[in-house]
């Protein structure tokens, strides 16, 4: 019965693996593709790193800890989705000083004569 629930779990976060890398090619520009992956591999990983945890600490093997493997496991995630967080930053951060053919230029506070949503209390 464990075997079922971890192969469900791996499935499921394979598939969200794939769906943000056929995101990653599909979308047009950098933020929508930093979206996809952002969300869709995240999830993927966290749906991958359950299963394994379900696995360890429902068949420990040597003498060490399963939640001991199951913390380390649950860093390790918290460290990707932190490293995801910050390269997403930094390459939206990039595209938006340097854009390139195809991306939309977002309005800036530097550039007094551009366009800006209204806001509330705006006259």
């Amino acid at each position: 019965m464990i075997d079922v629930i971890v192969i469900a779990l791996l499935a499921v976060g394979a598939l969200f693996v794939v769906v943000g890398t056929a995101g990653l090619l599909r979308f047009p520009d950098l933020p929508t593709r930093l979206h996809a992956v952002a969300k869709a591999d995240n999830l993927g990983l966290g749906f991958i790193v359950v299963a394994l945890i379900v696995d360890v600490v429902a068949r420990p093997d040597d003498g060490s800890s399963p939640f001991g493997v199951a913390a380390k496991l649950v860093l390790i995630w918290l460290l990707a989705l932190l490293g995801t967080a910050a390269n997403s930053h930094l390459l939206a951060g990039h595209a938006r000083r340097f854009p390139s053919e195809g991306t939309p230029k977002a309005p800036d506070a530097a550039d007094p004569g551009a366009e800006r949503p209204p806001r509330r209390g705006d006259a």
